[in-house]
């Protein structure tokens, strides 16, 4: 089980839209060799922040700006819209496990409800942490 590695890019992104956004146009050519990766994983990644509306994204050369300030974006909100884990949350399930089986056949009875928990537990702890935390964490200290 591994969340999506668009959750840390679309966190890096958001870091960078708002420390730079004075200095630079924050445009996915500078966001991707910042992230070192491709202009279009980022531009893909955008679209889904912007649809959520955590972004503002200006076409060509304008660049993006955070939809809100820092301190409202929750971890949880970028998580949702880059859809990390896809549909049926964080654990995927073993697609057949055998009925004849006693373990096979209690297993989900057994662990859904604990699976399920857990995610809760992580969205929770996701709502304590702001990008703004992010960002005081990620500036040189120079």
């Amino acid at each position: 089980m591994q969340i999506s590695s668009r959750f840390t890019i679309a966190i890096h992104i958001l870091t960078c839209a708002e420390v730079f956004k004075d200095t630079e146009r924050v445009t996915s050519d500078f966001l991707a060799a910042s992230i070192g990766t491709n202009a279009v994983i980022v531009r893909k990644i955008l679209i889904q922040l912007k649809n959520a509306g955590i972004v503002r994204v200006a076409r060509g050369n304008g660049g993006t700006v955070l939809s809100k300030p820092a301190e409202e974006i929750k971890l949880l909100d970028v998580y949702r819209a880059v859809d990390c884990t896809g549909s049926g949350g964080l654990f995927r399930f073993h697609e057949k496990p055998n009925p004849n089986c006693p373990v096979g056949r209690n297993i989900h009875r057994a662990l859904d409800d604990k699976l399920l928990r857990i995610e809760n537990a992580m969205e929770n702890e996701m709502c304590d942490i702001t990008l703004a935390d992010v960002i005081r964490d990620a500036k040189d200290p120079q």
